[in-house]
């Protein structure tokens, strides 16, 4: 093998990335990515042990946090980034080395590594996922590991507003501690992973406090999804921080911002709707950005993932500019925030005015801005309209999209849904049906869109309020079903949040994850009622007898 990746839904084959990743990861990245992963492991058991002593880094924390995320499906495939991080922490790790000193406490092999650059890659081949040889012991460590992934995504955007957590960082380094241990047991893989799903639901209350707080409670806004004639700058990804900083560098320049992908509920929040200059969502998913950017003409900015690299001769190649986790070989690279300053985001303004505006592709508007203060606002119309059969059940179907034509399973579902039957969505799953034409029920839309995949947390708030409102003990007595989308470890954390909330029978497509063993997959059959998908016609009959 020359790497080996099971992390998203697209492995291929549904078992492993070992010559190229389906996503674009070259070996090279693969490894090195793995080899962050384990001097962030390293760090995270040295300061696990300052922690305790009450002399724990800051620094490490950010580092861990940052590793993760720079980890994360369709983030960064900058080969010489990656490797200066993990420089980075390496040199870190040894600070903390010395700092902790003789515990009397044995620290395992893997985290006191000091080998040179190289020693990069023939380390990185020994360190990756294969390095545990129980097939369920690695199951339970890389359902763990990437439900970490998850959680450092949210608590990386929530630090840049200002929101840290030490509970969360604290959590963050046990638990990676924890899954360096070779003695380690299934059962204690199973409590760690529901902890890891506890944890997350704190760090997106983190996020969605940090979120609010600066911006504002989302509001139910109708998205532009045509173009103007203004030059623009088209902004992917989840950080708001980064589009707040984009607006107000732009304004009065002449140059108009538009969302795209996740992005999306940007348009949201009051105190980022206020600048009219932010004038729509322009294309789609992720997965259709090679169409999208071509047609956009002006420069693209990646703020996290999802990022699909583009071919050689690709038009839009040298427009492309990252910042954060994200990383790109061959693109534009913006600084991180140095004392107290905004990123400087002036070359890419000054691109977008010597470009042409973007063609437009579609026409229309697209409704959304249900988080859960808005849903809740509405509280009373909504539990009427169950109370009196006019709405039967709500269907979350949260979650990523991605590129497998088996993912039309979902525009097909939604489409088939019963007249009476809501939509609960969130992240980039809402792509395949937030466009059509599905109606309202008494001025409730039928799709009732929360925001990003980080916003997951408000579907949880609202399913909870029911649950207290309708007076019922058990969250799953609910009408409410589950029939998730998922694609990278966002959806992991998401999916142990709600098993840890006590949420059963999630269905989860359009394939369960290459990386649970089968006898790993059976305990979560059987504990939690988690299942694969069908066909629309069986699974809506399914879910409607519920």
């Amino acid at each position: 093998m020359n790497m080996f990746c099971y992390q998203c839904q697209e492995t291929a084959k549904g078992t492993g990335c070992s010559i190229m990743g389906v996503c674009g990861k070259t070996p090279e990245v693969s490894n090195i990515q793995d080899l962050l992963l384990f001097v962030a492991r390293g760090v995270a058991v040295y300061n696990n042990e300052l922690r305790k002593a009450g002399k724990a880094s800051a620094t490490a924390d950010k580092f861990i946090v940052d590793a993760m995320f720079i980890s994360i499906t369709n983030a960064n495939f900058d080969f010489d980034a990656i490797k200066a991080k993990v420089k980075e922490g390496l040199a870190l790790k040894a600070n903390m080395a010395a700092q902790v000193g003789n515990t009397g406490k044995h620290m395992p092999d893997e985290c006191t590594w000091n080998g040179d650059e190289s020693e990069f890659m023939t380390k990185a081949l020994e360190v990756g996922v294969l390095r545990t040889q129980n097939e369920d012991i690695r199951s339970l460590k890389e359902l763990i590991h990437y439900g970490l992934k998850g959680m450092a995504a949210y608590a990386e955007h929530a630090y840049n507003l200002d929101q840290t957590d030490d509970e969360i960082f604290s959590f963050m380094q046990r638990a990676l501690a924890e899954i360096t241990r070779e003695d380690i047991s299934a059962d204690e893989l199973v409590a760690l992973a529901l902890e890891t799903g506890k944890y997350g639901v704190q760090a997106m209350a983190l996020l969605d406090g940090a979120n609010t707080g600066r911006y504002g409670n989302p509001e139910i806004t109708q998205v532009n999804i045509g173009a103007g004639k203004n030059p623009g700058i088209l902004i992917s990804g989840h950080d708001l921080r980064d589009i707040e900083e984009l607006l107000q560098q732009t304004e009065g320049t002449g140059v108009d911002v538009y969302t795209h992908s996740e992005m999306l509920p940007a348009h949201y929040y009051p105190h980022l709707k206020k600048y009219k200059h932010l004038v729509g969502n322009y294309g789609g998913a992720w997965w259709q950005q090679k169409e999208d950017f071509e047609a956009f003409n002006g420069p693209i900015l990646f703020t996290t993932n999802c990022i699909v690299p583009p071919s050689k001769n690709a038009g839009y190649k040298g427009r492309i500019f990252t910042t954060g986790a994200a990383g790109l070989d061959g693109a534009t690279h913006i600084a991180e925030r140095r004392n107290g300053q905004q990123k400087d985001f002036s070359s890419i303004i000054e691109m977008a005015k010597q470009c042409q505006a973007p063609r437009e592709i579609e026409s229309g508007s697209i409704t959304g801005g249900f988080a859960h203060a808005q849903v809740l606002a509405l509280a009373d119309k909504v539990v009427d309209a169950v109370k009196t059969g006019a709405i039967k059940k709500f269907f979350v179907m949260a979650g990523c999209d991605g590129r497998m034509s088996k993912r039309d399973y979902y525009a097909d579902f939604a489409q088939s849904l019963p007249n009476d039957t809501v939509i609960l969505t969130a992240g980039c799953a809402k792509y395949r049906y937030n466009k059509l034409p599905l109606g309202d029920i008494g001025g409730i839309p039928r799709v009732l869109d929360a925001g990003q995949c980080n916003d997951s947390y408000s579907l949880a708030i609202i399913a909870l309020k029911l649950k207290e409102v309708f007076g019922l003990e058990d969250i799953n007595d609910l009408p409410i079903a589950y029939n998730i989308a998922w694609y990278e470890q966002k959806a992991v954390i998401v999916l142990l949040a709600l098993l840890h909330l006590g949420v059963k029978n999630i269905h989860l497509g359009p394939t369960l994850p290459g990386f649970l063993s089968p006898n790993v997959a059976k305990v979560l059959v059987e504990n939690f009622g988690i299942a694969g998908i069908t066909t629309v016609e069986e699974d809506i009959e399914m879910f409607m007898a519920m």
